[in-house]
């Protein structure tokens, strides 16, 4: 991979050599021109005044023009050829002038990061209730690892090198952007750092307590930021959206790694955003106009000639509250279970959900003022009521069952373990987007969206450990089942619910604030309407099979299926409101 971002570098250098030609070739006809366009008139009325004060020196001091401060006496700007590798020279282009220290501020990296401050105090949302100590601590219950977010972090900052190195000019010369880089990656991790090991945030995967906030999704921002600054806001505004692109895809893969909370990856990508603008401010301080080869090309967004945007959002998810499913229904269950609550497989299964929050990312691409098409990636979580109760209340059932004076010896234990106790969807739309421009700074959009969900199951798992039971004679000669000398450990999945993939219909309606240096607000509202089948397996009697495999083939012998699973299916309409905001690149 080492070598991989090298050749990225390399690349990204003669690209950027052969822009760097083009560009100055482009700026050497249009300077000529204009030197062109202005000596003309400088030579025309000197001959004027010659012929007219020919007798009159003093007339002829008073009307002739001088051309000392034409721009023919003024040195022509020439951008280095090829491979710029002077990475401590210092330059400065004569046609730009200085910033200010609260140019570089827009401050929007504060609210990405109380943004995830406020989704680490939603800790319903996205993980499991820790009350029950056999509560499992993970995000997303199936096992997904993937190492490439260990090196995109540093994908954009690579291309800013590459492209600095092919003689594509950008804000800063070498020096002044060495040391805006290290000031902002000092500024980046000491907030990092600083608070991971004071907040001791446990780890998705339980690994460690330093989660909160993520150095990895705070080193993609602060790189794609450094991105944004040098070319972004200078050269093309194609620059920001790949570099957030990337820093956004980084945040994600450490979220689906297992590494991260949703919270910890919002606060680092606010960190991130926030120290390299501190970082570039202060060297505006320190360097002032020197070492600035191009000042940025609009200072403001305007919605009416750039509607276009990527934008990462966290909002609350409204809508369906309950669900429930009919009775599960086991053949003969009560000659086998003696207990006063036997009836209680013939209640319907009723899961009551809380709010959910959810995060996106969301880009359109507008063809004019008006219409534009998009796409939209967005995870929602929706914990559900009850489910630790629900586990805990089963597990006691199971020991009541194994509470039997014949098995005293036999070393058993049984434990629920919740795998989920919130249901997460995964939505990818796309479609068409419509925006209605106010004036510069403010736009109304709406939208219409196709697209599919997938929805992460909610399940508890059950575990049985201790000596298995065999069919034998005892003491009086008579066959029972007695522990055995075989100590077995068996787990099986005890409930589940899951709900079919599905198509789903999106629109919503959003007012858009241009703030600055292409950052754009957005409050939204979004609707999404889905339909889905949803489906509970219900299998208590995987105790049989555990405990003991002669039992399970009597029963099996009998023609009964009380050791199948029992299922439960309901489809319902959903109907999901999401009210939020987003941070925005505009361009």
């Amino acid at each position: 991979m080492k070598i991989g971002l090298s050749l990225l570098v390399t690349v990204a250098a003669l690209m950027a050599s052969l822009a760097a030609q083009a560009d100055e070739t482009t700026d050497s006809l249009a300077m000529a021109q204009s030197i062109e366009a202005t000596d003309a008139p400088i030579a025309a009325v000197e001959d004027l005044s010659n012929a007219e004060t020919s007798d009159d020196p003093t007339s002829a001091d008073s009307t002739r023009v001088s051309t000392s401060d034409t721009p023919s006496n003024i040195p022509l700007y020439e951008p280095p050829h090829g491979f710029d590798i002077n990475f401590f020279k210092s330059r400065t282009n004569p046609n730009t002038k200085p910033y200010t220290f609260w140019q570089d501020q827009t401050w929007v990296g504060l609210p990405v990061f109380a943004a995830g401050w406020i989704a680490k105090g939603e800790k319903e949302a996205f993980r499991q209730n820790y009350k029950n100590p056999n509560t499992k601590i993970r995000l997303i219950k199936y096992n997904f690892h993937n190492e490439i977010d260990n090196y995109t972090q540093y994908v954009p900052l690579a291309l800013t090198i590459g492209l600095k190195m092919g003689s594509y000019e950008s804000r800063s010369d070498w020096p002044r952007f060495w040391a805006s880089s290290a000031m902002s990656a000092a500024i980046m991790a000491g907030f990092v750092n600083g608070i991971k090991y004071t907040a001791s945030e446990m780890r998705p995967d339980g690994s460690t307590r330093n989660s909160w906030p993520s150095g990895h999704t705070a080193t993609a921002f602060m790189a794609a930021t450094i991105l944004h600054k040098e070319y972004g806001l200078t050269r093309s505004p194609w620059f920001s959206v790949g570099a957030y692109s990337l820093a956004t895809a980084t945040g994600v893969m450490r979220v689906l790694n297992n590494r991260h909370w949703i919270s910890d990856v919002l606060s680092g990508a606010g960190i991130g955003i926030l120290s390299t603008e501190l970082g570039y401010g202060l060297m505006d301080l320190l360097f002032k106009g020197k070492g600035l080869l191009r000042n940025d090309i609009e200072y403001y967004p305007d919605l009416r000639k750039n509607p276009s945007f990527f934008s990462i959002s966290m909002g609350v998810g409204l809508g369906n509250r309950n669900l429930v499913l009919p009775p599960f229904n086991f053949e003969n269950l009560e000659e086998f279970i003696e207990s006063d609550n036997s009836d209680e497989s013939s209640e319907p299964l009723h899961l009551k959900f809380r709010a959910a929050t959810a995060v996106g990312a969301e880009g359109a691409y507008f063809f004019n003022p008006y219409v534009g098409v998009g796409a939209r990636l967005r995870v929602k979580a929706t914990p559900i009521n009850g489910w630790s109760q629900f586990a805990i209340s089963e597990e006691k059932e199971m020991k009541t069952v194994l509470d039997d004076p014949d098995l005293a010896n036999s070393l058993q234990n049984v434990a629920l373990t919740i795998e989920s106790d919130h249901i997460t969807e995964f939505a990818f739309d796309a479609g068409v987007y419509f925006s209605l421009p106010l004036s510069s700074r403010f736009a109304i959009g709406t939208k219409l969206l196709l697209g599919r969900s997938v929805m992460d199951d909610i399940d508890i798992n059950a575990r049985y450990t201790g000596q298995q039971l065999e069919l034998a004679e005892d003491a009086s000669g008579n066959l029972n089942f007695m522990p055995s000398d075989k100590v077995v450990d068996h787990s099986w999945d005890y409930i589940n619910v899951g709900a079919t993939n599905s198509m789903k219909f999106g629109t919503g309606l959003s007012l858009t604030y241009g703030h600055k240096n292409a950052f754009s607000w957005r409050l939204f509202c979004d609707y999404d309407y889905s339909r889905k089948t949803f489906t509970a397996t219900y299998h208590p009697m995987g105790l049989i099979e555990a405990l003991s495999p002669d039992m399970a083939l009597l029963l099996q012998l009998a023609d009964t299926d009380i050791l199948q699973p029992a299922s439960s299916s309901v489809r319902k309409s959903l109907h999901q409101w999401v009210l939020g905001g987003a941070l925005c690149v505009s361009f």
